[in-house]
């Protein structure tokens, strides 16, 4: 009896602890965690995502543009704001609008071909070798013919033969030639070397603005070479003109006295009509 007793007092006992326990699984702490030692709660660690859910990603990594040939080009235009044509505008070139006396650089390793300093352009003649007013053309290490244009000025000691670096000033953009009465701007031109007579390959045979466009976004190995030999092939070295090739006829000039000496290179004829006293 003693012993039923006692067995009976026991199991009530475990029953009621039983029951005024957390609710939970077996093996299984329902219990808030103790506070580590010294009373402050453990900092929880950083999630690998953002506020979104996504993955965290550091700054983007600027990966060089890839070697596209064995030659280093330079924008033509240095040390200026410009803006330029992207399309054909009758002749396969590109105006270069930028602010007059900026400079006009190599635009790869070569050697000067030609070299005009004197702005011989006339409106009543309009001779086509002219129009281009001062410039100066290199054959670049590259096999390919650049021309800039319009220069109001050449650098001192510019002369055909002359070797010059990719970046080399050869002179100051400027309006001369038939540009006179626009903003100052470069004109820009790529095609193959050919005798002077040839005036027309010079002023542009090969569309320059992709090339363009590279050299100024950083990707300077993009080379009009493989473009511009295709091309030669196509339609010889020394092709006809077929774009702006005629003068305008010669017109009737006023008789004139013997012109006084001037100092401007650019012009030495004054005329003075006849039938006009001068002062």
């Amino acid at each position: 009896m003693r012993s039923g007793r006692l067995a009976a007092i026991a199991g009530a006992t475990c029953l009621a602890a039983a029951c005024g326990a957390p609710a939970g699984v077996a093996g299984v702490s329902t219990l808030p965690p103790s506070p580590p030692v010294g009373g402050a709660p453990a900092a929880a660690e950083p999630s690998p995502t953002g506020a979104a859910g996504l993955p965290q990603a550091g700054d983007p990594v600027r990966i060089p543009p890839p070697k596209l040939s064995a030659y280093t080009y330079t924008f033509p235009v240095k040390g200026c704001k410009v803006s330029y044509s992207r399309k054909l505008l009758v002749l396969p070139k590109t105006t270069i609008w930028a602010g007059k006396g900026c400079a006009f650089v190599s635009p790869v390793d070569g050697v000067v071909r030609e070299v005009n300093l004197s702005n011989q352009w006339k409106p009543s003649t309009d001779h086509g070798k002219d129009r281009e007013g001062r410039f100066v053309t290199v054959k670049g290490e590259d096999g390919v013919l650049y021309l800039g244009g319009h220069l109001d000025s050449v650098e001192p000691g510019l002369r055909p033969g002359v070797r010059v670096k990719a970046g080399q000033r050869l002179g100051r953009v400027g309006n001369s030639g038939n540009a006179r009465d626009t903003a100052s701007n470069l004109y820009f031109a790529v095609s193959w070397p050919a005798p002077p007579a040839y005036w027309w390959v010079r002023r542009g045979m090969v569309p320059p603005w992709t090339y363009l466009d590279a050299w100024d976004d950083g990707n300077r190995t993009l080379s009009p070479r493989k473009e511009t030999l295709a091309l030669r092939k196509k339609v010889g070295t020394l092709p006809q003109c077929s774009q702006l090739c005629a003068s305008k006829p010669n017109e009737p000039q006023p008789k004139e006295t013997k012109p006084p000496k001037k100092a401007d290179p650019d012009d030495t004829r004054v005329v003075v009509p006849l039938n006009v006293t001068p002062a």
